[in-house]
Parts: C-alpha cells; structure tokens; sequence
C-alpha cells in the first residue's frame, strides 16, 4: 500500500529562484532530511542515497516531465516505488508558493510504522522549512537548468537570440544544473 504526502510553503523569492534552486538535486542533502546524496547522472536521471528511520537505500530516479518556473514530476526506476511532483505558483512580489507531493511503498516495519504514524507527513514540512530557510537566505539559486522535460526526454530552451535552434542545455552559462 503506498502512502502519499502533500505539502505546501510560501517562500520569500521570486519563482524562478524558487524554481532554480530545485533543480540543483545536488543541493538535496543541505534541506532535505534522510537524503545523503543525490547524484545528478544526467538531464533526466538523478541515483539517490537515503537513510529513514534506520533504513538506507539507493535509487535510481528518472525525471518525467519539467517545465521551468512551473513544475518537475520524477519517479523511481528499480524496485523502490517513489515518485512526486514540486509545483511552484508565483504569488506576486518576490514571493512563490511551493506545493510538493510525494507517493512512495513502506517496506518494513519502521517504513511502515513512520506512514501509519504520519511521521512522513512531519518529515516532509520539516523539509519544506529548511527549503525556504536554504532559499531565502542564499537569494539566488546554487544553479539553474531552463530546459524541459516531456516524456522522459529533455528538451533544452533555447537561448535569448537562438530562436528555431536546439539552443544549449542553459541559459545562463554560469550556472550549471
């Protein structure tokens, strides 16, 4: 039985720094509890570490669908079921609103204790917290990637000028996803 979670926070920056700073999956540890580390492998697939409650596994992740300022959705490839989708809303000013949901299959009883207890629900806002925290402290984003993704297939966004070319995987040089 998978157990879902949504949650949802206001952060103090515009949203493509919001959205920016997601992006950078590398970052993941720094906000997001249980994550060791998050290895981007390439525009679509990210292999994960994590330790919850005692229990430590490695995934693979594959990025499904990604439109910049507006959303990334992800899933699990391999035998651990995960997947989620960020959703950012500009809300005027400087400010964006961050919706995260998250689906995943306990295994185990600690897994499966912690989603009866809804201590998944606790983790996940915690996370959202330190997210904003991380956001609104830097200003800017540790990075950026601008391309899309449909179907599993990345599509990079052209560079200002390139109209009708393939562009280049970034916009902005400097910033690396």
């Amino acid at each position: 039985m998978s157990t879902t979670v949504n949650a949802s926070i206001d952060v103090d920056v515009p949203v493509r720094v919001a959205y920016d700073q997601w992006t950078q999956f590398e970052s993941f540890p720094e906000f997001l509890g249980g994550v060791d580390s998050v290895t981007q492998l390439d525009d679509t697939m990210t292999h994960w570490v994590v330790s919850i409650g005692g229990v430590r596994r490695e995934f693979d992740a594959e990025i499904g669908d990604q439109v910049p300022d507006d959303h990334v959705a992800w899933r699990s490839i391999g035998e651990v079921t995960h997947r989620g989708r960020v959703e950012f809303t500009p809300r005027g000013g400087d400010s964006t609103r961050v919706d995260l949901e998250i689906e995943w299959e306990p295994e185990g009883f600690v897994e499966s204790a912690g989603a009866a207890l809804q201590l998944d629900d606790l983790q996940v806002r915690s996370d959202l917290k330190r997210f904003k925290e991380f956001v609104e402290r830097r200003g800017a984003p540790t990075g950026a990637w601008r391309g899309e993704v449909h179907g599993g297939d990345a599509r990079p966004t052209p560079t200002p000028g390139t109209a009708g070319s393939a562009g280049t995987i970034g916009t902005d040089p400097d910033l690396s996803r």
